[in-house]
């Protein structure tokens, strides 16, 4: 059993200068979209297990290949996300369920060198929906500066019987960040450094 993939859309952003200053080096942001048929769509299925484990090692393997030839190495991302939207005759459940499986992430992840969870977003839209795709740091969940969210919209996806499902990935943090860490926070509000997932 294997997804049926209607058109794979890449996104890709070059930003030069960011709040009036040029940037120091350019801001790359980038995201592979894959527009699949829904395996769902227009009833309830109880059991959704054989398709989420059939779809998601080939669309794991296939969109971090296309992510790694848009940053030319794995390790040059720094940080990454994903998002899933599902059309109209879908559950917000089926977009979670192309992305919440480590059959899925887990491509990516080693692909990149990370240790963080993938950021993420699963929502339900038209065709032309926004597709937002949240990103962190690969390896460090406080670092503000690599907090980034992609946008764009597919003018024709996702029908209402698809589901675009989506990688995104940023070279670097935004170039003039100057608002400072969560682990900043923590200690200037008193709390054990050595511990901050505990806050």
């Amino acid at each position: 059993m294997n997804p049926e993939i209607r058109k794979f859309v890449t996104y890709d952003e070059d930003i030069l200068i960011e709040g009036f200053r040029k940037a120091e080096t350019p801001w790359r942001m980038f995201a592979v979209a894959a527009v699949v048929k829904n395996p769902w769509a227009g009833r309830f299925v109880e059991d959704l297990t054989p398709e989420i484990h059939a779809y998601g090692p080939a669309l794991g393997a296939e969109m971090t290949k296309r992510m790694i030839a848009l940053a030319g190495r794995g390790d040059a991302i720094e940080a990454y996300g994903k998002a899933a939207v599902v059309g109209l005759d879908g559950e917000v459940e089926h977009a979670s369920g192309l992305i919440h499986t480590l059959r899925f992430g887990n491509h990516y992840r080693e692909a990149v060198g990370a240790k963080s969870y993938l950021a993420f977003t699963n929502t339900r839209g038209p065709a032309n929906a926004p597709i937002m795709v949240p990103l962190m740091d690969k390896n460090d969940a406080g670092r503000r500066s690599h907090y980034l969210t992609i946008q764009f919209a597919i003018p024709d996806a996702p029908r209402d019987d698809e589901i675009v499902v989506v990688l995104g990935a940023a070279l670097s943090g935004r170039p003039h960040h100057r608002i400072g860490d969560r682990y900043q926070d923590l200690k200037d509000l008193g709390h054990d450094m050595d511990n901050p997932a505990a806050v």
